[in-house]
Formats: structure tokens, sequence, C-alpha cells
């Protein structure tokens, strides 16, 4: 049974927390120790989904432009890879992107971090499969395996061999497979430009 220190980083079907520190009664609690017990969670949860082993398995880590992200990142990125798993570094990504990785680059699982429209202070873990988000309860079991890993460090598990890092700026692809969408939907006269002549307005608030 998760404890409410462990459970409150449950939000619905995704992970959030304080990442930084300095907003009134809000204490960091996304610590890098946090991060790296939930990431090799994850990576032990996805090994008993998919029924292969961590050294088989490729996840995607993205993230949005919170000033937490880089932190965040590179304590995922350290406990998948000494967990053996292969790692693609996609850096600055939105999260339908991060998404589509399990599509266009073969990945077992993909890794946001961004808590969406939460204030500036906080960040999270948004995970994905070939076949959607996780549910609620899948988050659950996540946060068990961590709090199991918090309690029992010596339980974690620490590959012979690092994983692969590779990076990979996939929002490029990603705009282009967009890009191309646009352009078959539309079929307009002039093919490369289908929305020549329209005025478009952007809400770029979030």
């Amino acid at each position: 049974m998760l404890s409410p220190f462990w459970k409150h980083f449950k939000s619905g079907t995704d992970i959030r927390g304080v990442a930084i520190e300095g907003a009134y009664g809000e204490p960091l609690d996304l610590t890098d120790e946090v991060v790296e017990n939930i990431a090799t969670g994850f990576a032990g949860w996805l090994t008993k989904r998919t029924g292969k082993p961590e050294e088989q398995l490729t996840v995607s880590v993205g993230r949005d432009s919170r000033i937490s992200g880089p932190r965040i990142r590179d304590a995922v990125i350290n406990a998948l890879t000494t967990s053996g798993v292969r790692v693609i570094d996609c850096g600055l990504a939105s999260t339908p992107a991060m998404f589509m990785t399990t599509v266009d680059l073969k990945c077992d699982a993909s890794i946001q971090i961004t808590a969406s429209h939460h204030p500036y202070h906080r960040n999270g873990l948004k995970f994905f499969l070939p076949s959607g988000g996780l549910e609620g309860s899948d988050i659950s079991e996540v946060l068990e395996t961590a709090q199991e890993f918090a309690n029992n460090p010596e339980t974690r598990k620490k590959a012979s061999m690092p994983g692969a890092l590779v990076r990979e700026d996939y929002m490029a692809q990603y705009a282009a497979r967009l890009r191309s969408l646009i352009c078959e939907g539309v079929k307009a006269a002039d093919y490369e430009h289908p929305l020549k002549g329209f005025h478009i307005v952007v809400d770029a608030g979030n």
C-alpha cells in the first residue's frame, strides 16, 4: 500500500510534484532520488508488462520548457540506463510528439517530463505505451515499486552494462509529419502552402 508521501505524487494518470524550491508552503519533493526511484520503478513495471528484460527495452524521454526539466531528465535517464534500458533523449518536445515516438521510433514506451498547466515550480512525468497513456492503476503500481526501492535501495536493479543513450531531434520529424498530413488533407491548388490566404490565431499561453 502506498504511504501518504508516495500517494500524493499520483495525479490521475500522471505523476506530479514540487520540482523547485521557493514556493511558499510547498517544499521540494520531486527530488533526484524520488525521480530515479520512479523511473526505475517504471522500468520494472514495463518489463512485467512487455515480457522483455530491461536490456531489451527502448524508452524515449522528452521534456517541456520548465526550468526543472533538465534536472529531472538527467535523473530519469540515469535511472533507466543504470537499469540497462536503452534511452532516446528527444530533448524539448511536445506531449503528443512523445507519444508518437512509440510509433515512429518503435520505442517500447515514452516518458514526457511535464506538469501541463500547473505552476512553474511543479513538474511531473507522463508515460506512454504504443497503445496509449498509462491508466491510474498503472501509475499506482509504478509508485508502489518506487516506494519499495526507496525503502530497500539494495533491491534496485543495476545492469552489468548501462543501457545506451541516443539523442534524437524528433520534433523535426514530428513537425514534418504534421505538415505532410495538413498538405495531404487540404489538397490545395498550391499543395505546399495549404493555408495560404488564411488568417490564423494561435493561443500560445500554455
